[in-house]
């Protein structure tokens, strides 16, 4: 891909426009998804996504600041060759618009290692008491780092890092006025399909990758939190009156890390409240807790920070032709100065600061080593 094709993507970026970069796991397929209205449709609710079409950005918890996003498909170009000549014919427009004074919503500062350790056991601490306790069976705690970028870091350019890098990953790279600039290389399926026949899958459980050797051995902690997910799909499924077909649990590889995973197969008889199933399975215990209401309660008065679109929802919907909706995992937020990164880990009575501490580093290797 040629430098003007950065430099345009880039300048996309720069001028508050509307638009998706991705790539499905397993193709070799960019995607351009882009919007031409000035309005941007946002949503309070998952169930407001019934019979639309278009670009799904949703938070881990919606507000006023952090809405569901969806971007209008005014354009849909599919490979690299189409997307430049596509954005040559446009550059013109492009070059005349004003660029926007870049905007990021708080001036963040960039923590060092040691003091973002601390916190983390603090809260993990505060995580562990409801567990140990009973009163839930597994709670998701995340966090944020911020690393500074070079003046001439290119989000296009670290876009087909992850791209080049992770091809069993569907790699995004999003920008709205709403949101700002998101940079994703997720593993997870939240609900892909079309017309009747639809997936989901239950990602749970991880280990860091070794030299490449898949492990073959899983601790009791992991399998025990796959099971959670995978009988939370099950359930949820079933009281929407979902027969479904499993595959698994089996390993499978996510960047550094390593998931035990299971396919969930079904049928839908119609496609018009997509919606509302997605407002049933998410957020699944992979990225909140059990019990659901309980546990995301929890998260949001406890776990002292603001997730914004990290564990969100990434994706294009369209019931009709084609569906593929992910779990924001494994991503980061651009501004001109500085990426702020994520990541969260399963925690069960048995696990343990120390542990849980390594696995959000492994996790945040996906992105962190696409910045280099």
């Amino acid at each position: 891909t040629p430098m003007n094709l950065s430099d345009t993507i880039d300048l996309l970026i720069k001028q508050d426009s509307c638009f998706a970069l991705y790539r499905l796991p397993w193709t070799d397929e960019p995607i351009l998804l882009l919007q031409e209205k000035k309005d941007i449709d946002t949503f309070s609710s998952l169930t407001d996504l019934n019979e639309k079409t278009g670009f799904v950005f949703a938070p881990f918890c919606p507000t006023s600041v952090h809405p569901i996003i969806l971007i209008h498909p005014d354009h849909i170009i599919h490979e690299w060759k189409n997307i430049e000549e596509f954005l040559q014919e446009k550059h013109a427009i492009f070059s005349s618009k004003k660029n926007k004074s870049p905007h990021s919503f708080i001036q963040k500062t960039v923590t060092n290692e040691e003091e973002e350790k601390q916190q983390y056991k603090d809260v993990f601490r505060r995580f562990m008491q409801p567990l140990q306790q009973r009163e839930f069976q597994k709670l998701v705690l995340s966090r944020k780092s911020v690393v500074a970028l070079n003046k001439n870091f290119s989000p296009f350019g670290a876009f087909m890092q992850a791209y080049n890098k992770y091809p069993r990953m569907m790699v995004s790279l999003c920008h709205t006025p709403i949101s700002g600039t998101w940079i994703g290389s997720t593993p997870e399926i939240i609900l892909k399909g079309q017309e009747y026949e639809w997936q989901t899958v239950s990602l749970a459980g991880t280990m860091h990758l070794e030299n490449e050797t898949m492990p073959s051995e899983w601790s009791k902690k992991n399998r025990d939190e796959q099971a959670f997910v995978s009988e939370y799909i099950r359930r949820t499924l079933k009281s929407c009156g979902i027969k479904s077909t499993e595959k698994g649990p089996y390993t499978a590889k996510a960047g550094q890390v390593v998931h035990l995973k299971t396919d969930f197969y079904f049928h839908l008889k119609e496609t018009k409240s997509i919606g509302t199933l997605l407002k049933a399975l998410y957020p699944t215990p992979a990225i909140c807790g059990l019990p659901k209401t309980e546990t995301y309660e929890f998260i949001l008065e406890n776990e002292g920070y603001d997730r914004s679109y990290y564990s969100g929802i990434v994706g294009y919907l369209n019931p009709e032709k084609d569906t593929s909706l992910y779990v924001n995992l494994r991503c980061m937020n651009i501004t001109p100065q500085e990426a702020t990164l994520y990541a969260g880990g399963g925690i069960l009575p048995l696990s343990t600061a120390e542990t849980e501490w390594e696995e959000t580093l492994y996790k945040m290797t996906t992105m962190g080593s696409i910045l280099q």
